[in-house]
C-alpha cells in the first residue's frame, strides 16, 4: 500500500467526516435522473432544477405520464438537455419494462429496479462507465471510484497516480485504494477537489498534505522561486 495512503485518508476524514454526494434526490430513480442530468453541468445547476421537477417525479412511472414537451422544458437550464430529456425518458421506459419483468418473475433484487451492476447500467441510454460506477457505488455501496476532473486532478497532484484520462485514474485507484477507504474515497476526493484542491488557485498554503503533494512540492515551490527572483 502506498505510504501517503494513510495520511491522504486521515486528512479527508478530518475535512469531510461523513462525505455523499451534493446531488439532492429521495429516491433512486431520482438519483439516476440526477446523475444523468449532471454530465457537463454543475450538481449546483442540476440541483436548481430537480428541487421542482422531483416534487412530481419520483418514479419511472410518473416521468413517463408527463407530456415530453412538458419534461423537456423543465430541464432546459441544463447543458444537452435536449438529448438528456430524450435519453432519460428511454431510460424511465427500460427500468419500468425491468420492473413489470422482475415482478413477474416475483424477484426484486434491485432497489426500485436499478440495475446493481456496471455492465446492466452501462445499457442504460446516456450511462457511461463513470455514471455506471457512481449510481451503483451510491445506490449500492459497491467500492467504485467514479473519476470526474476533480478525482482526476487531485490523484495526479498527490502523486496517487500519473495518467491523462479519468478512465485510466479509476482503474488505478480501484486497484490502490484498499477497500477499507473506497467508503470514504469517492466523495471525499471529489469534494477536496472541488473546494481546496481547485484547478485554479488551490489552497495549497493552508493544505495539510503539501509535503507529500507532487504538485506543491514541484510547480507551487518553482513558481514561487522564480518569482522570488525577479
Amino acid at each position: 500500500m502506498d505510504k501517503k495512503l494513510p495520511i491522504i485518508f486521515a486528512y479527508l476524514k478530518e475535512l469531510f467526516p461523513s462525505p455523499e454526494t451534493e446531488l439532492r434526490y429521495s429516491t433512486p430513480f431520482q438519483f439516476v435522473v440526477a446523475v444523468m442530468l449532471s454530465a457537463q453541468a454543475t450538481d449546483v445547476q442540476v440541483n436548481k432544477t430537480t428541487d421542482k421537477l422531483f416534487k412530481n417525479i419520483k418514479n419511472p412511472e410518473n416521468l413517463l405520464a408527463m407530456w415530453f414537451a412538458d419534461f423537456e422544458r423543465s430541464i432546459n437550464s441544463i447543458n444537452y438537455y435536449h438529448s438528456k430529456a430524450k435519453h432519460i425518458r428511454e431510460t424511465a421506459k427500460i427500468i419500468q419494462n425491468l420492473e413489470c419483468r422482475m415482478q413477474n418473475e416475483k424477484t426484486k433484487t434491485y432497489k426500485n429496479w436499478i440495475p446493481d451492476t456496471v455492465g446492466e447500467l452501462m445499457k442504460l441510454p446516456w450511462v457511461w462507465i463513470k455514471t455506471a460506477k457512481l449510481i451503483a457505488h451510491v445506490l449500492y455501496d459497491k467500492p467504485f471510484i467514479a473519476v470526474d476532473t476533480h478525482i482526476h486532478r487531485v490523484s495526479n497532484r498527490l502523486g496517487l497516480v500519473k495518467t491523462n484520462a479519468p478512465e485510466k485514474t479509476s482503474e488505478l485507484l480501484e486497484k490502490r485504494i484498499p477497500d477499507s477507504y473506497k467508503d470514504l474515497a469517492h466523495h471525499a476526493l471529489v469534494l477536496f477537489g472541488r473546494y481546496y484542491c481547485k484547478a485554479q488557485k488551490p489552497m495549497c498554503q493552508t493544505c495539510k498534505l503539501k509535503k507529500i503533494c507532487n504538485y506543491y512540492n514541484t510547480i507551487v515551490i518553482a513558481s514561487v522561486a522564480k518569482q522570488s527572483k525577479k
